[in-house]
């Protein structure tokens, strides 16, 4: 039987902060923190979570990881997140990219795309980001 996933690890400098910011995003709550860990899932039992974990002298690189929102409505929900946190941030995207580029409050960058049915819908210059 294959694995199924559980969660994401995020680097932290604040990890209450961070996951706070996370659970006002995606509509999730805290179901597990400590001074180091904080976990987030939309509840105890769901799968997969993000979980923030507290470095010490975290060295500020471009992660080969993001997540990409799939909101009903991006312009809406783009407003939404930079009234919760959020920040615009340039990746060299081009000008007429179909998703938005934002980071969270510690600078981890995330795409806010146009609304995707499926993967079938899903933009075709999405791998320019990267």
């Amino acid at each position: 039987m294959p694995s199924a996933w559980f969660s994401v690890l995020v680097d932290s400098e604040d990890p209450g902060q961070l996951a706070r910011f996370w659970c006002r995003v995606l509509d999730y709550r805290i179901v597990h923190e400590s001074h180091d860990v904080v976990g987030i899932a939309a509840d105890k039992r769901a799968f997969p979570g993000i979980e923030f974990v507290r470095t010490n002298n975290h060295h500020r690189r471009k992660s080969p990881l993001h997540l990409d929102l799939n909101p009903d409505d991006q312009q809406t929900e783009v407003a939404r997140l930079l009234a919760v946190g959020a920040r615009r941030v340039d990746v060299e995207q081009d000008a007429d990219a179909s998703w938005v580029v934002l980071a969270d409050p510690e600078g981890n960058a995330f795409c806010v795309l146009r609304r995707q049915e499926g993967w079938a819908t899903q933009s075709a210059g999405v791998d320019q980001l990267h």
